[in-house]
């Protein structure tokens, strides 16, 4: 097979400009790759050349994007001969040495530029994988940079590659790839590449060390708190803090629940979640691919709150029978013929309403109620420990600690 002709300065002609595009489309600084190549290329050939990485000088090299200079070096040991032992890797002759300086005597070292197309067959050979290496880090440490602000948001994604086997979907995000996992997609969906989605940004790896793989950015379509981004997108109450959302519960692909409230006694909060003529819920609805989303009114009165919960279900009686943090539940009471609106289709709406509010729900019917139902455990009283130094130090916080166990309870 005929060798492929070149041209003068075809090696590098293209290199920066290639370098400067890809820069421009993974959204990273040109300076941070060529530095990523020449950590590359200095590995690389201190590698075959059998250098110690301790010995740091012995190889150089230089990318200077703005004057396009790409100079590679090794410095070399003035010898006086050519012998057995020579090696040209590392040695240069006398005579050869004093042509760069005429100092130079036996035993100096001298630095010495390697001809580009020797490098070219090092670079191609050894350092690639480096290189590539080098680019996902930087790749990552982006990720980390640019993202870590957004975490716990929703952000436009544009799908990019569906895996036929496992479901799986590429998603580009301001012009990089995130994995999007078939189990992070809502049950039923069915994705096409060049579609935008919204995806809720779960988790992103906010600390960043070379050569460390476990950066992530993990983006979901199922997390609950993605129906709250949507609203806030949706519902300008929402975002400006007029109206806010106090609690999700999801059912992802199926059903969710919110529980918003008004900070403004003239603004009616579920009205301005449904908006006008359902406009502002339907565009949530169609955005999670159908799945329903009830509204309802928000109470710090956990019965109020409760009633609400189980809507669209009327109730008759809610009373908490235990209302103590980690254990906290009620009994409802529920006319005859709204018992299975209550409970739901495979108990959906009270299993939706117990993870809204963090009651377990005990749904009964107006006639098979009985006094015993409402039966109501003691509020549990702990003891006040003695006033001690380490007591002191801890008491400001056990609020912080019963936070913490509604939460879990209402998880």
């Amino acid at each position: 097979m005929a060798k492929r002709k070149t041209t003068k300065g075809e090696d590098y002609g293209d290199f920066y400009e290639n370098l400067a595009l890809l820069a421009e489309e993974k959204g990273i600084d040109g300076e941070i790759l060529a530095e990523k190549i020449k950590y590359a290329i200095e590995k690389s050939l201190k590698s075959n050349l059998h250098f110690d990485d301790e010995e740091e000088d012995f190889v150089q090299v230089d990318i200077d994007i703005v004057n396009r200079r790409f100079d590679v070096s090794i410095m070399k040991e003035v010898i006086e001969v050519v012998d057995t032992l020579y090696e040209p890797e590392k040695e240069i002759v006398l005579e050869e040495a004093r042509k760069i300086d005429p100092s130079l005597q036996v035993g100096d070292r001298v630095r010495c530029p390697i001809d580009t197309k020797t490098f070219k067959r090092i670079a191609a050979k050894n350092a690639k994988d480096l290189i590539k290496q080098g680019f996902s880090n930087a790749e990552r440490q982006h990720l980390s940079e640019i993202w870590g602000q957004y975490e716990n948001e929703a952000v436009s994604a544009t799908v990019t590659r569906i895996e036929p086997k496992t479901g799986h979907a590429t998603v580009e995000i301001n012009r990089n790839e995130v994995m999007l996992p078939r189990s992070e997609q809502i049950p039923g969906e069915t994705l096409e590449v060049g579609q935008v989605i919204k995806v809720y940004i779960s988790g992103v790896s906010k600390e960043y060390k070379e050569g460390d793989k476990n950066q992530y950015l993990k983006v979901s379509r199922i997390d609950k708190w993605l129906i709250k981004r949507l609203f806030e997108l949706e519902c300008p109450e929402i975002y400006d803090g007029t109206v806010e959302i106090k609690a999700v519960s999801r059912a992802p692909g199926s059903r969710s629940k919110i529980a918003v409230i008004s900070n403004d006694p003239n603004v009616d909060a579920v009205g301005a979640c449904i908006g006008p003529q359902k406009s502002r819920i339907n565009a949530v609805t169609k955005e999670i691919k159908g799945e329903k989303v009830d509204v309802v009114l928000y109470s710090d009165v956990p019965e109020e709150f409760i009633q609400q919960a189980l809507k669209p279900a009327d109730v008759l009686k809610v009373v908490v029978t235990n209302p103590n943090p980690d254990k906290r539940s009620c009994k409802v009471v529920v006319p005859d013929n709204q018992l299975s609106l209550a409970i739901g289709n495979k108990g959906q709406n009270a299993w939706l309403a117990a993870k809204l509010t963090g009651y377990k729900i005990d749904i009964k019917s107006e006639s098979t109620v009985t006094p015993e139902d409402f039966v109501v455990v003691p509020l549990e009283v702990r003891p006040e420990p003695e006033e001690t130094e380490e007591t002191a130090e801890t008491e400001t916080a056990q609020p912080a600690e019963e936070t913490a166990s509604e939460s879990a309870a209402a998880e």
